[in-house]
């Protein structure tokens, strides 16, 4: 039983190898684009709009009243990062419900490369928002003699956003497989549902976690 795409390789080419984790998050990544393209490409405005257009203007506004919740003026400026990072581990997790489907966010590698997304959008954020000095002394506060530990606490939240996120997906995917031979009736209905449930969760927390460390990086903003 495989419980992360990563086991499944198609090809290899000397230590670099085509696993069915890279052909599904292409693929996801390649339908999420698709279908935005197809969902802006005909915007309306005025009091007579399509649902679809209702339905997206939803998401992006709760997006950004997210972000400016976390003490942010200008959630614009982020919605690119926290949208993307939001709709792909949501809609991984989401089709995680369709039967052969294995989420990318199963795999540890792709969890790993989203929470390093993460990591260099703080630095960069922050320099942009505070300037480069007064962001690197955030690492010698309160004192100078706290800089290895704000450096490990800025390695070891990024490992917690990856292995949180692997972890749960992971699990809920092993669970449903095991439930899925003992009965495969009833229980493995209920644990898609449980499974939909938890992934747009996890995509909301990720999300929340993401612009919260951001945040903390520019709080000299200003």
């Amino acid at each position: 039983m495989n419980i992360t795409p990563d086991a499944t390789v198609f090809a290899r080419l000397g230590p670099f190898a085509l696993n069915l984790t890279i052909l599904v998050t292409w693929a996801t990544m390649a339908g999420i684009v698709l279908c935005s393209w197809l969902v802006t490409r005909r915007l309306r405005t005025g009091t007579h709009i399509p649902r679809w257009q209702n339905c997206l203007e939803v998401i992006v506004g709760g997006i950004r009243n997210q972000i400016r919740e976390t003490g942010i003026r200008t959630p614009d400026r982020f919605m690119p990062l926290i949208g993307s990072l939001f709709l792909f581990i949501a809609v991984s997790n989401t089709l995680g419900a369709v039967p052969g489907y294995i989420p990318p966010t199963g795999s540890l590698s792709t969890t790993a490369a989203l929470a390093l997304c993460v990591f260099l959008a703080v630095p960069v954020y922050g320099i942009g928002a505070i300037g480069l000095f007064p962001y690197l002394r955030n690492y010698l506060r309160p004192t100078p003699l706290m800089l290895p530990f704000n450096i490990m606490g800025e390695l070891s939240r990024t490992m917690a956003l990856a292995v949180r996120l692997f972890g749960n997906i992971m699990s809920s995917t092993m669970i449903g497989a095991i439930l899925l031979l003992i009965m495969p009736l009833f229980f493995p209905v209920l644990m898609q549902l449980l499974g939909l449930l938890t992934g747009l969760i996890q995509a909301y927390i990720f999300s929340i976690l993401a612009i919260v460390y951001i945040a903390a990086g520019m709080e000299n903003e200003g």
